[in-house]
């Protein structure tokens, strides 16, 4: 198990991380629509916050050593129900592959923004090693 930290998304602001690496998958913590450089939510819109919710998913999966074509499930929150179809426009732009989804609303998410995505994704296959040509035996 690997514990995976970027400061190219949002650190943790509870006692969890920000994903971990386990058994050739990655599994995400939810991300919000914070700025992962001031830390400040991004956008007032459910199109505007689900765009930067997305970011912070594919940095968070590029620095585990994935990518968003590898997600294999996601679990969507939405402050809206309402927002269903705005969110899915920005979404289906990410989630091209169209993994497997649950998406629902909740009462209330942190720091009053309007969706929040948490995901698991497969690793990226390592580079294969190039093997040394062998010597020609004389």
């Amino acid at each position: 198990m690997k514990i995976i930290s970027t400061d190219k998304a949002p650190g943790a602001v509870g006692p969890y991380s920000q994903a971990i690496v386990s058994n050739g998958f990655v599994f995400a913590s939810g991300q919000i629509a914070l700025d992962p450089l001031t830390g400040q939510v991004n956008g007032s819109s459910i199109q505007e916050q689900a765009h930067q919710v997305c970011r912070n998913v594919r940095a968070l999966l590029e620095a585990a050593g994935s990518d968003i074509s590898k997600v294999v499930k996601t679990t969507c929150f939405l402050a809206y129900m309402a927002d269903f179809a705005d969110f899915n426009a920005v979404y289906t732009g990410y989630f091209t592959s169209k993994p497997a989804r649950s998406c629902v609303a909740v009462k209330e998410l942190p720091m009053g923004v309007l969706c929040e995505i948490e995901v698991i994704a497969e690793l990226n296959e390592p580079e294969p090693e190039e093997e040394p040509e062998a010597e020609a035996e004389e």
